[in-house]
């Protein structure tokens, strides 16, 4: 028999971990990562921006133009959206320092690695928590619980670890490739999503630890009391 406060514990600890992997498959599946933004090519229409307006997301880049016009050329033509994917080489390939091809950039190359690997790595730990609880409920045990939390853990960190290694990486690229004068470049919804996945499965994580010590405790001192 299952304490209820055990059981709430798993209960609120089961939809902060629901929640979390939402928001970090939406933050993965979208490219609202870091954009960039002209504020004053956006004022007018009559020309085209030097540095185009875009995003930058884990696995693709999205550029804003505008759109084709076949008959004439119109004052207020609608702009769209081009995204091009980083294929595998891109990411897990060799970074070369600019200009020297030759000479390895050992700190871009594992932060594309990381970032590219991490959130995958993160989602199959909760999946795999998902089967270890679901294999627990069906023996009616308690102790793979401390296993689940364990996982959580984990989960969450490589979360962090995807938005540092993510912010690293364009901080990098800033530092290489200086933005032009006038173009602004701020974090996306995409990113907060993510980061707000890592507090979400810690606290998962804690829930889970605590049900399981506080239950194990639990029952060590009523095996204890039986046997007195």
């Amino acid at each position: 028999m299952v304490d209820n406060r055990y059981a709430t514990a798993l209960v609120i600890g089961s939809v902060l971990s629901l929640l979390a992997t939402v928001y970090l498959s939406v933050a993965v599946g979208t490219q609202h990562w870091y954009e960039y933004n002209t504020p004053e090519v956006n004022n007018t229409t009559h020309s085209e921006p030097v540095f185009p307006n875009g995003t930058r997301a884990l696995w693709w880049r999205c550029i804003l133009v505008a759109s084709p016009s076949y008959w004439f050329k119109s004052p207020d033509r609608k702009m769209e959206t081009r995204c091009s994917s980083f294929s595998l080489s891109d990411q897990l390939g060799t970074k070369y320092k600019p200009g020297n091809e030759e000479e390895e950039d050992l700190l871009r190359t594992y932060l594309w690695r990381c970032q590219f690997l991490l959130p995958l790595v993160s989602l199959a730990l909760v999946f795999l928590s998902v089967l270890v609880g679901v294999c627990a409920c069906l023996c009616r045990s308690f102790t793979p619980t401390f296993c689940v939390g364990v996982l959580h853990l984990l989960a969450g960190l490589c979360s962090l670890g995807t938005v540092c290694c993510f912010l690293a990486g364009v901080d990098l690229v800033h530092q290489h490739f200086p933005l032009p004068d006038g173009v602004e470049g701020t974090l996306g919804w995409s990113l907060y999503l993510a980061l707000i996945s890592f507090p979400l499965q810690m606290m998962a994580a804690a829930l889970f630890l605590w049900a399981a010590k506080s239950h194990r405790k639990n029952y060590t001192r009523m095996t204890a009391y039986r046997v007195a």
